[in-house]
Formats: C-alpha cells, structure tokens, sequence
C-alpha cells in the first residue's frame, strides 16, 4: 500500500500513520503485559477486580461527556485556527475539571453499590486524572487532522513507559491496588508536560468565541450521545459483571479481556486516526485508484486482525500457563471465548468513521445507540441466565445481529465492501467452528 501512495501526499501520510499507530499500539500492549506479568506477583487477583470497577466509573464519566473535540478539530474547515483551538482546549479543560467533581460525587454510592468499600477513596484520586488530561494541548489533535502521527506517537509511548514504571515500582513499595492508581497519575503528568514541551504549534490559552463554541456543541452533541453508548459497549460487560461475580473472578475476567481484546483494540486505534481523514480527502467514490487503496487497506486490516484473534482463540489457556501463576489460571477460557465473540466487529471496522468525515455525526450515534442498546441487553439476560458464560454468548449474538445497521450506514455514504464481508465472516465461521470442537470444554467451564 505505501508502495502505492505519493510519499507526501495525504495517503501516504495514512499508510504512514497506519504503520506508527500499530507498532505503537503493539508496543504499548507488551508494555502492558510486561508490567502485568510483574504485578500479578506483586498483587492479588482481587486488586485487578477492584482497579476494573475504578475504570468503569471513570470510562464512564469521559465517554459520557466526550463532546468529540478531537474530531471536530480533524473535520473542521477552522481546525488550524488559533480561535478555534483554544475555545476547543477551554471546552476540554472544563470538562475535565467537572468529571473529576464527579467522581468525588459518585465514590460513596459506588462503594456502596458494588460493596467495595475501598472505592470511596480510590475514586476520587484516581478521577485526577481525568482533570488534569483536560490541560493535554490541542496540538495532540492538529496532528492527527493532518496525519503527522510520528512525535505525538513518540511521546505518547514515553508517557505510558513512565507510567508503567511507576505502577510497578509502586506496587514493589506498597503491594496495594493503590500502586495502580498512582502510577496512573504520573502517567497522566508525564504526557500533559511532554506534549505540552515537545509538540510544535501555540500554547493554548483560555478563550471562548460564541460560534465556535456552538459548532463545537452542536457537532458534539451526537457524538456525546455516542460515545455514552460506547461506554456501554466496552465497560458495560464490567460494570454488570461487577454485580455478577466476586472481586476474585471479576479481576480474572479483565486479565482475560486484555490478553484477548489487543487485536481489536490495536484495529480500532488505527481506524480512529486514519479514516477521517482519508474519507474526507480521499473518498472511494471519487476515483478507482482512492477505492482500491481503501479496499487493499481494508482487507489488510480486517484478516489481519481475524488473524490474530484466531491465534489466541488458539492458544489462550497455554498462553495464560505460560504467562501467570496457578491463582490467574481461570484467566484461561476466558481469553478464548472473548476472542471468538469479538470476531463478528471486525468485519464492519472501516466503515463507521465515514459518517463524520462527512461532518455527520447523527448516523454515527443512531448506529452506536443500536449497537449498545442490542449488546447490553443481551449481555445482560445472559448473565442472568447463566453467568459469564450466558453474557458472552449474548453478546456474541448482539454483534452478528446488529451488522444489518453497519451496512445500511456504510451504504448511505457509498464505502461497502460486500465481497470483503463475506470472505471475513466465513473465515470467522470456519474459526469459530474449529475452536469449539478443540476447546468446547474448556469453554463450558467458564
């Protein structure tokens, strides 16, 4: 594909971008296993349990007020504008400031929801991260507007190499789940003072413009709505499980989720940088050389990541035998059965994003609505009706039922690919098939 591509224009900047997103991604992911390997010696299964329900409160109050700042910015015909990124930055560090109050607010009835008393504390220190991520410069999203992914990646890697450090060394001093929440901290630190330093552009500064900040809100609001159904698509399954299972399993569950979720994750981190842009610029639709640069992108991306899906499906209890001690071993089926219910997702991957490059964002939000409201559902009567195992089966359901909605907004804004659709979901099938004949007791256990 790079081969393909002018080497300074937009496009190749993408292929470019794409390259430094996943090996970023990729890197970070052993960043964090390494630090997890450590501090599952360091650490008892229960401090996993108790850091998941601190994520899902804070996940829940950042997607629940994401505004989506970062693609306006991308989208924008003034996203360059001085005035029109500091009304930007100042809308992002209110927000951030209000989040933290919130989750001041919430630690008590949390604590007391999930009967875990140590929350009321956590919660409110590790919301600080949510205010001071509010100050990170917008120079992080001009970046991204014009696909120069490279120093912003760099930084970003280093910020998150500090963090990890200082998790684990807290977690050698004290051997508490606090260890997590502090280093959280420095994390956070280190990339508002890196990106704050070493980013070219303006400093940002405290301003407001009345229209730019009505396009901003009235752009964002969809995007709010979706990304509060985002929340219930990638921490809905831990804040119903929480009600479900002990700390014990709950911090299994995530351990699982983590190993197993890398290939989706490191799609979903590439598709979110690179496709606004290049469906802005470079439509399908308005060329044979731009369609099939896409197609070749998609195809690489989506079997790619069925691809690794399919080897951790594979290989997810020898993995967790190979990795962690005989306390993390239930971690094992659990790698397996999210690998196999995440596949149906990819195959509709590349065609969201299209919706706001258009500048669109309510398609995007009745799609995420869809989305959210069929898999919590069903995640929910499933573990009603049978535990984990229920859950993830209906989850697993919800996704293929829902792919009918991701054409119908990939048709409107011409990017299907119905050959590449279905050539994925009968590797997904031939996948799924295999799986459950070699591990279907394993799975049974869950």
């Amino acid at each position: 594909m790079t081969q393909t591509a002018p080497a300074s224009g937009l496009f190749g900047r993408a292929m470019r971008g794409s390259v430094i997103t996943a090996g970023a991604y990729a890197f970070t992911q052993a960043l964090r296993l390494g630090s997890n390997l450590v501090l599952t010696r360091l650490l008892v299964p229960e401090a996993f349990g108790l850091m998941a329900l601190v994520s899902v409160v804070l996940v829940g109050l950042s997607m629940f007020s994401d505004m989506g700042v970062g693609p306006a910015i991308s989208q924008h015909p003034l996203g360059d504008e001085p005035r029109f990124l500091n009304t930007a930055w100042t809308l992002n560090v209110l927000r951030g400031l209000m989040l933290w109050l919130l989750t001041c607010i919430l630690a008590l009835p949390a604590a007391h929801l999930y009967n875990a008393p140590d929350l009321a504390l956590l919660l409110p220190a590790a919301g600080l991260t949510l205010l001071i991520s509010g100050f990170d410069p917008t120079r992080i999203d001009t970046a991204n507007r014009h696909l120069l992914l490279g120093r912003v990646t760099a930084l970003d890697l280093i910020s998150q190499v500090i963090g990890m450090a200082a998790i684990v060394l807290f977690a050698w001093a004290m051997r508490s789940v606090w260890a997590l929440v502090l280093g959280a901290i420095v994390g956070t630190v280190a990339k508002l003072v890196l990106t704050s330093l070493f980013l070219p552009g303006e400093r940002n500064r405290f301003a407001w413009e009345p229209q730019i900040g009505r396009d901003l809100i009235h752009f964002g609001k969809w995007i709010f709505l979706s990304t509060a159904c985002g929340f219930l698509l990638s921490q809905g399954d831990k804040a119903i499980l929480g009600a479900h299972l002990s700390l014990e399993q709950l911090g299994l569950y995530n351990i699982g989720f983590f190993l197993a979720s890398f290939p989706v994750m490191l799609g979903a981190s590439v598709t979110s940088r690179i496709l606004i842009p290049l469906y802005r610029d470079h439509h399908p639709s308005t060329g044979a050389q731009n369609a099939a640069r896409l197609r070749r992108m998609r195809y690489a991306l989506s079997l790619g990541i069925i691809a690794m899906l399919a080897v951790i499906a594979l290989l997810g209890l020898p993995l967790v035998r190979l990795l962690y001690d005989d306390r993390y071993l239930g971690a094992g089926a659990v790698v397996v059965a999210v690998a196999l219910v995440q596949m149906p997702q990819v195959v509709g991957m590349t065609y969201d994003q299209a919706a706001l490059a258009a500048g669109e964002s309510r398609p995007y939000f009745l799609l995420m609505a869809l989305r959210a409201a069929m898999q919590t559902a069903a995640f929910m009567i499933g573990a009603s009706v049978g535990d984990l195992k229920g859950a993830l089966l209906g989850q697993a359901i919800a996704l293929y039922a829902v792919y009918p909605g991701v054409i119908l907004l990939a048709r409107r804004y011409g990017v299907q690919d119905a050959t590449h659709d279905a050539i994925c979901f009968a590797l997904i099938l031939a996948v799924t098939l295999f799986v459950l004949w070699a591990d279907l007791p394993l799975l049974l256990s869950l």
